[in-house]
């Protein structure tokens, strides 16, 4: 295979986007014994792949369970399902608190704003006594 092909392989496939038949190509590529210098690094990771491959498992496992582990995922159970309702409880306050708080805040705005709206009706009145007066004043000079 030409080399130019195997370096676009390899980059395909270290980006994850090589096809299986690909990967194949590069493992029967770095199977021979004639591999290009620069690309001599990447032999026992392909060589690996292909030995690895036909591992298998042959360790029996016991189908009994141990009586120990029953009672510590019991306990383990408990516990998570304690750690939950208290951290829950917890999360359902924080909620509420900050419900009241964002009811209370809207409340005071209200109140605010109306105290504003009054406020702002009783300077209008006092500018209106202001002018009275400085009328009246130049009324009582006329005399």
């Amino acid at each position: 295979m030409e080399l130019h092909n195997i370096e676009k392989l390899l980059e395909k496939y270290f980006e994850a986007t090589a096809t299986v038949a690909e990967e194949e190509t590069l493992r029967t590529y770095f199977s021979q014994d004639n591999v290009a210098k620069h690309l001599e690094t990447y032999k026992p990771m392909f060589q690996y792949f292909s030995t690895a491959k036909e591992e298998q498992f042959t360790k029996k496992l016991p189908l009994k369970a141990n009586k120990n582990y029953g009672k510590w995922i019991s306990v383990a159970a408990v516990a998570a399902i304690v750690f939950s309702l208290y951290f829950g409880n917890l999360y359902q306050e924080k909620q509420a608190e900050q419900e009241e708080a964002q009811y209370a805040y809207n409340q005071t705005k209200k109140a605010l704003d109306l105290l504003a709206q009054n406020f702002s009706k009783g300077t209008r009145k006092v500018a209106y006594l202001n002018q009275f007066e400085q009328t009246k004043q130049k009324l009582y000079k006329k005399k």
